[in-house]
């Protein structure tokens, strides 16, 4: 059986600056489909609807949407939640997603035990234009400028990754009432040429370390509260240790993020890393030894573990899916006794569109 340890957070700031200059004009595109909807279903509920027949829970489905909103945690770390919103007009779906960002604003009663928002109350969202370079500018009120200094960068990583969970947009530029910011407003963080995830999100400390000689990498642990099992990114700075990049970000992943986070450790002690990750036409092999395994003798994999793997890899460029192999195991299953029959995507875990 796995073992799991608790461990502190601590929070820090780091500001990164990035370089590039982007114009253009928006271009907005019919959204596609959500990953996991089933062309049934929704003819079903088409049919339904039309003759009157939706109960309530069938309407709620067919009129919500799934979103990922980056909101903060109980422990003031920023992370996703999964929320149904509604579903708004194809060109709308931007603005909703960040208007479901503000403090008292239409997220409030959905929002889950121990999230809140992250965008000062009062905020309005006065317009979104996306670039073909996949550069989002966001315009809003002079209220966005009421913010403590301490949730500057919280504020920045949110809007990013809410934004960026569409595929077409690679990162974001901000307006207030039309004017560009080159910094925000309260304590300065350059944003001049955008901000991306390659920033970084919930920075941890690294003191240790020699920057020249290491590189930042998100890597994804779950968290809890209550009942509440979600997943918090955090950007650690991690060495190479002479082997392939996949390596470093994966033994890094089974070490945990240090003593300084508030997450739960999924793997196993006994977890080692038994060759070195190949990556072939996107899909990243990975071979581990049965120290992995919650369960050696049914050969399962816990669902914990693997979604960390997957959502960890998949950040990293170019990989699209990971195959997870373990040493004298035949046939990987999951909790529940489902085999694991081909590469797993972070569209497994996350619902992901184009705008």
């Amino acid at each position: 059986m796995r073992k799991r340890g608790m461990l502190l957070i601590g929070t820090v700031s780091i500001t990164v600056i990035l370089s590039g200059c982007f114009q253009g004009e928006q271009s907005s595109e019919e959204i596609d489909p959500p990953q996991d909807a089933e062309a049934v279903d929704n003819l079903e509920n088409i049919e339904k609807a039309d003759a009157g027949e939706l109960n309530e829970e069938e309407q709620l489905v067919s009129e919500t949407v799934p979103r990922e909103l980056f909101l903060i945690d109980s422990n003031g770390m920023v992370a996703s939640q999964t929320l149904e919103l509604p579903t708004p007009d194809s060109n709308e779906v931007a603005t909703q997603v960040m208007e479901y960002l503000v403090k008292g604003g239409p997220v409030t009663p959905i929002l889950p035990n121990g999230f809140q928002a992250v965008l000062p109350e009062g905020t309005e969202i006065l317009g979104l234009n996306l670039q073909e370079d996949g550069t989002m500018i966001v315009d809003v009120s002079e209220d966005f400028k009421n913010y403590e200094a301490t949730e500057e960068l919280k504020i920045l990583e949110a809007m990013t990754h809410t934004l960026t969970q569409f595929e077409n947009v690679n990162k974001i530029k901000l307006r207030i009432n039309g004017h560009q910011l080159n910094e925000m407003p309260v304590n300065g963080a350059p944003i001049t040429d955008g901000y991306s995830r390659v920033n970084g999100i919930n920075i941890v400390d690294t003191d240790t370390l020699d920057f020249m000689d290491s590189k930042p990498v998100t890597m994804y642990y779950p968290a809890e509260h209550d009942e509440n099992r979600y997943y918090v990114p955090v950007t650690q700075y991690i060495e190479s240790d002479g082997n392939s990049e996949f390596s470093s970000i994966i033994k890094a992943l089974i070490e945990g993020p240090g003593f300084n986070t508030n997450v739960v450790h999924v793997f196993n002690p006994e977890t080692i890393l038994a060759a070195e990750p190949k990556l072939n036409d996107g899909v990243l092999d990975i071979v581990f030894n049965e120290g992995i395994l919650q369960d050696s003798d049914q050969s399962i994999i816990s669902d914990e573990v693997m979604e960390t793997i997957v959502r960890t890899l998949t950040e990293q460029r170019n990989v699209e899916a990971v195959n997870v192999k373990v040493e004298n195991v035949d046939q990987l299953v999951n909790e529940s006794g489902e085999e694991y029959t081909e590469p797993v995507t972070k569209q497994a875990f996350i619902p992901t569109e184009k705008l």
